[in-house]
């Protein structure tokens, strides 16, 4: 799921995170802004919706400082004789720029699977909400991803990479909040931790599981429920299919015949053909390679509808503005329907035209998550998540999807698992661990969703409680709502960033009146 997040080694994962606040603007303080910007010469002002008579500015002109920094963090929390007390450094990146010190609430990114500049570059809605709110920002990363390798290159070995877990990567945000408490003087200070795509996740388990020491949570298109193995297999390519279908359903109709031709072709097996129509750097000449193929051309799909945003990007590769509906027009357009698929996923593949073949193996790498681990180290450890805490048995079946089928079953997860990281999944852990979808007793946690996301069903749709609170957004992609403001931000968007901002400005002040104990 990393998009965060297909996570070619453009990576996420996922599992996905670029994000902003509204750019609404009063045409007095637009006058002013014009204004300024005459007079100054340099500043140009450009300011957003007004909440609690205070202005954000967009994130394009706070240019938060962040630093670089390392915290020796514990490598096992939960095991003493293991490896006694021995540590590895955890990387973080810090910005005080905005925080009212010793006052200004702490805004944490609970970071996923990759690095963590990645999310901090292109996270405008936390820190222009941290202008407002004179918080402080923290983005830590997660274990095993980034720079944050316990063991060095030798992370991934086996038994080392057994300390690749969701509760120690939840302690470890733990141990760290609470120490940089100490150390800059904020141990009154409200935490309020937020994340997109696997990082809403843990967002979430951290809410669940450390309540003492967060106040609040924004999960941003968290597939808390589908990666607990609640749900239906067949739903997350099927919502792929509907992002295509909703722009044109002829569009799903030329994908789905496009996978179809390519199939009879395999059945020939007129490999040559299969290799010139998609311009493969190799003939293929197994039913593995047409696996793989149909995996390699799957996966563009996936990330093009992930991250159907409403103008062009640069944070998983080069992605332009709308691509689903870039991609339809492609498909649609094309007088062949393998040669407008292969020219389709180049979207994603070849976004600079610089390629002349494709690479197979070496684009795509299948994996124990079916969306995609993407490539090098960070892959490795989003695959081994994928055999152990993090479910995703998705399969597609080209009856309710435009795919090819192909399955991924339990007992398939089991065999590719025991194989490559000699281990066995235990399905339902994650549900029994941070409650699946019973969640009626916790608090202060927003759910934010787009129906554009693939995700979104996989999450929570409905608010549970005053406090449980769902956001759902027509027109947002995967985790649109924490990207930064840009002028071509749907309205529903801009809509849903208040409402979150104001929330967050609830519990800040709530959690301010409530006695804490702080040791020392």
């Amino acid at each position: 799921m990393t998009i965060s997040p297909v996570k070619i080694s453009l990576n996420s994962t996922g599992f996905l995170a670029l994000y902003g606040v509204s750019v609404r603007m009063a045409v007095g303080w637009f006058f002013l802004g014009f204004m300024l910007l005459i007079l100054g010469g340099k500043t140009e002002t450009r300011l957003s919706e007004k909440l609690n008579n205070e202005v954000i500015p967009s994130h394009r002109d706070l240019a938060a400082d962040f630093k670089e920094m390392y915290f020796k963090q514990i490598l096992d929390h939960f095991n003493y004789n293991s490896l006694g007390n021995g540590t590895y450094d955890q990387r973080y990146l810090i910005t005080d720029q905005y925080w009212k010190k010793g006052y200004g609430p702490i805004f944490f990114y609970t970071g996923n699977e990759g690095d963590i500049w990645e999310f901090a570059r292109n996270s405008g809605f936390i820190t222009e909400l941290a202008a407002v709110q004179g918080a402080l920002v923290i983005f830590a990363e997660h274990r095993y991803y980034g720079k944050s390798l316990p063991f060095g290159k030798d992370s991934f070995n086996i038994p080392e990479v057994g300390l690749l877990t969701v509760e120690q990567a939840l302690a470890d945000y733990a141990v760290m909040i609470t120490e940089l408490k100490k150390e800059l003087g904020a141990q009154t200070c409200p935490v309020i931790v937020f994340g997109g795509s696997y990082g809403g996740m843990l967002s979430v388990y951290m809410r669940i599981r450390y309540p003492n020491i967060v106040a609040g949570a924004l999960a941003a298109s968290a597939p808390i429920l589908s990666t607990a193995g609640l749900g239906d297999s067949r739903q997350f390519f099927q919502d792929v299919t509907a992002d295509f279908e909703k722009f044109k359903p002829a569009c799903r109709d030329a994908v789905k015949g496009a996978f179809q031709k390519l199939n009879t072709l395999a059945q020939q097996k007129d490999y040559s053909r299969i290799q010139a129509a998609f311009s493969l750097c190799k003939t293929p000449s197994t039913p593995k390679d047409i696996h793989q193929l149909n995996g390699l051309l799957r996966n563009a799909f996936t990330m093009m509808a992930m991250l159907d945003y409403p103008y062009s990007t640069q944070f998983i590769g080069s992605m332009p503005a709308f691509p689903v509906k870039v991609a339809c027009e492609t498909m649609l357009n094309g007088t062949d329907l393998m040669l407008a698929l292969r020219d389709t996923v180049g979207i994603v593949y070849n976004s600079t035209g610089q390629l002349t073949c494709y690479d197979l193996y070496s684009l795509y790498v299948e994996c124990a998550d079916p969306t995609g681990c993407g490539l090098g180290f960070d892959s490795y450890a989003w695959d081994y998540q994928a055999c152990t805490e993090i479910e995703m048995c998705y399969e597609s079946n080209n009856v309710t999807d435009m795919f090819p089928p192909m399955t991924f079953t339990e007992q398939q997860r089991e065999q590719y698992c025991s194989k490559r990281w000699g281990v066995v999944p235990r399905p339902g852990w994650l549900k029994t661990q941070f409650w699946g979808q019973d969640l009626s007793t916790a608090s202060n946690i927003i759910f934010s969703n787009g129906d554009l996301d693939p995700w979104a069903n996989g999450g929570i749709r409905k608010s549970l409680s005053p406090s449980l609170i769902a956001i759902n957004i027509p027109e947002g992609a995967h985790h649109l709502d924490l990207r930064e403001s840009n002028p071509a931000d749907p309205e529903s968007v801009i809509v849903a960033r208040k409402e979150e901002s104001e929330i967050i400005a609830q519990w800040v002040k709530a959690a301010r009146k409530e006695p804490r104990k702080e040791t020392s």
